[in-house]
């Protein structure tokens, strides 16, 4: 949808990444570090001054505290540190449960590495967990359940009673836990996120991974971690190694002196909320329908009362006609479920969202 949006000459609200201009001294850490010598390898685990920061950040926030050297990984991207785990614990025949819709790098990553994917699907409108068809899907060949929370693509949350679930399910199992929790500062309307590192029961089955690139507007730096404990993280860092080996080192740095400021990542939900709150406001006498998001920086909008087109039909015509792309939810079902329903991402300038609105407000 991007590559269309280039070529129509389109908005682009469909690929989540933010238009808008990062923190300058951002900038002056990465080149701060170049130009005093961070230039090489950093060690494989990530720089130790990035570890402490996220150790005590995580410490802060959850009440959990991860090893430095044992229990932290900085990976080259959340995606990268997906997969790392994926291939360190999922062998030939295991199943995966995961939920659909999901982000689109859980199957691949699954099949890739013979492991075969159980797709159940979130309750449509608010992308909630039926727990009981969760526990219907296990079987002895259950090997790990993948969360998303805040979710992409459709801004939903995991609650407390979600993970009281959870932990009932697998707490006398040998099943093993992949959270994604890359959009954990982008929650909104008072709503706390709620990490499995909070959870004793939970976190030392878990494998937690986050994003610097969502949470600093850095996208194209790709530049995330990956939190476990000691036992997990050893056998997740056997095949990273031979994945990437280290991370870019610069940034790391970057990233490590950002952290010193809590300020830049306690008030992003704040800043988010602005963002959505202005889109919805100005789409809200629209023909679209607005769903719920309680985190994440998309909004999902339902055009049943508009067309009866397939969702991806739709998107593709409202990027050639209108010239504002958008992503069909129903490429991120195992079964292309289709509930009528677009996501746009509202990471944009406001006047990039205003104009966006003005064509949706046309329709």
């Amino acid at each position: 949808m991007s590559a269309m949006a280039k070529e129509e000459n389109a908005l682009n609200l469909s690929q989540g990444f933010p238009d808008f201009g990062i923190d300058t001294q951002l900038i002056e850490y990465l080149h701060e570090g170049m130009i005093n010598g961070h230039n090489q390898y950093a060690p494989m685990a990530g720089l130790p001054i990035l570890r402490k920061q996220i150790a005590s950040k995580t410490k802060k926030l959850h009440g959990r505290v991860y090893d430095v050297d044992d229990e932290i990984t900085v990976v080259p991207g959340a995606t990268l540190g997906i997969f790392a785990v994926i291939s360190a614990v999922v062998k030939g025949g295991d199943e995966v449960i995961i939920f659909d819709p999901a982000y689109d790098s859980y199957q691949p990553s699954i099949e890739l590495n013979g492991g075969i994917p159980i797709q159940i699907p979130l309750s449509f409108p608010d992308f909630s967990i039926d727990w009981n068809r969760v526990k219907n899907a296990l079987s002895e060949r259950t090997k790990l359940i993948i969360i998303n929370s805040p979710h992409n693509p459709s801004g939903s949350i995991l609650h407390q009673q979600d993970l009281d679930a959870l932990r009932e399910l697998v707490q006398d199992t040998k099943i093993l836990i992949l959270s994604d929790e890359v959009y954990e500062h982008i929650i909104f309307d008072g709503h706390k996120h709620i990490s499995l590192a909070k959870d004793t029961g939970l976190s030392e089955r878990t494998f937690i991974t986050s994003s610097f690139g969502k949470t600093y507007h850095t996208t194209g730096w790709k530049m995330g971690y990956v939190l476990a404990p000691k036992h997990l993280t050893k056998v997740l860092r056997e095949g990273y190694q031979f994945m990437a080996f280290s991370a870019h080192t610069p940034t790391q740095y970057a990233f490590a002196k950002m952290l010193e400021d809590e300020s830049t990542y306690l008030n992003l939900g704040k800043f988010y909320q602005k963002k959505r709150d202005l889109f919805r406001e100005l789409v809200k006498d629209s023909r679209f329908e607005i769903l719920p998001t309680d985190g994440s920086y998309f909004q999902l909008l339902s055009f049943r009362n508009i067309s009866q087109e397939s969702d991806v039909d739709f998107a593709e015509r409202l990027t050639r006609q209108h010239k504002l792309a958008s992503i069909p939810i129903s490429v991120f079902y195992k079964d292309n479920i289709d509930h009528k329903v677009l996501r746009f991402c509202f990471a944009k300038k406001n006047e990039t969202l205003i104009k966006a609105a003005e064509i949706l407000c046309q329709i």
